[in-house]
């Protein structure tokens, strides 16, 4: 009897069959689109798969690279960062990949968020830039101290970043109470650093459902220091904003990257495959998991050219 792990490595290559077709069809597919970005996809909804299924995948994708959680329940806990992060750099070089975007836990300097290893590590193993994680107001307060609070308090972590090299990114959410979510609180707080010191993951998803026709504000105010285009997608079903496959939804997308090369933006371009849910346990769950990247993946590209 097969182990899981021999399992999914069957699944994988049988998967990777599928997907030749596509790879061979478009020589170095990222490239061929457009020489300045990158191109890679968040590989939350490929948690459980080892690192070298991870990266065989992403490998017959075409990217450039991956934007993978390093983060408490991620591929690489925090506290394992020293020992794991270097197992899965290596699968990722052998197929001529990188990680283009490290997903943190981190949004202060903390021994309990592990920030100094974490980023000490990925900065040391090549990665350029990291994904903060989020803050939330307290809606029964004040807003403006709450943001003084974080201000004072996001500091640290920005000189700690810009001494080891390495570039924070903040995703904007939507939700009531996400610090972030209209944009332009973030915005006031980033106008103390230049673009490279701190710089924002740019969500289309959640910039629209927040702003609504007005999102193209939202993305002109912070257009010279987006350090990252995120793509997915979604559908109002029972008054929630539910991701859907990229194309079948609401979210702006095609002029959302229309808009971002008007502008000159010449950052990575992330995928985010969020509709996937399930652990990846059966042949279909991974099989499932592999076409909507690959999918969602066509859909990007052919806007993006």
């Amino acid at each position: 009897m097969h182990n899981r792990r021999d399992f999914l490595l069957a699944t994988l290559q049988g998967a990777g069959a599928l997907a030749l077709p596509l790879a061979t069809a478009s020589a170095a597919p990222a490239t061929s689109v457009d020489p300045k970005h990158k191109f890679c996809f968040f590989t939350k909804h490929l948690q459980g798969l080892s690192f070298e299924e991870i990266a065989s995948h992403a490998a017959q994708l075409g990217v450039d690279g991956i934007e993978a959680p390093v983060r408490p329940k991620g591929h690489v806990e925090p506290e394992r960062v020293e020992e794991d992060l270097p197992k899965l750099i290596e699968q990722l070089k052998k197929h001529n990949l990188e990680m283009t975007i490290l997903t943190s836990g981190i949004n202060e300097v903390s021994a309990e968020q592990n920030t100094e290893k974490v980023l000490r590590t990925a900065k040391a193993l090549g990665v350029a830039r990291y994904r903060m994680n989020y803050w939330k107001y307290d809606l029964k307060q004040p807003i403006w101290p709450q943001l003084d609070k974080i201000k004072a308090g996001v500091k640290d972590l920005i000189v700690l970043s810009k001494e080891i090299g390495i570039q924070p990114l903040f995703q904007n959410h939507h939700g009531k109470d996400y610090v972030g979510a209209p944009v332009w609180d973030v915005a006031t707080l980033m106008r103390d650093y230049p673009a490279d010191d701190w710089a924002f993951a740019f969500d289309i998803l959640h910039a629209s459902v927040e702003g609504g026709t007005s999102w193209p504000i939202e993305l002109r105010l912070v257009q010279d220091r987006i350090g990252a285009a995120y793509f997915k997608d979604y559908q109002w079903t029972g008054g929630k904003a539910e991701v859907v496959p990229l194309g079948e939804g609401m979210a702006p997308g095609k002029e959302y990257a229309k808009l971002l090369k008007a502008g000159g933006y010449a950052g990575p371009v992330s995928l985010h495959v969020e509709y996937i849910k399930n652990k990846l346990v059966t042949k279909e769950d991974v099989q499932k998991a592999f076409e909507a990247t690959r999918r969602d993946l066509a859909v990007l590209r052919e806007w993006w050219s």
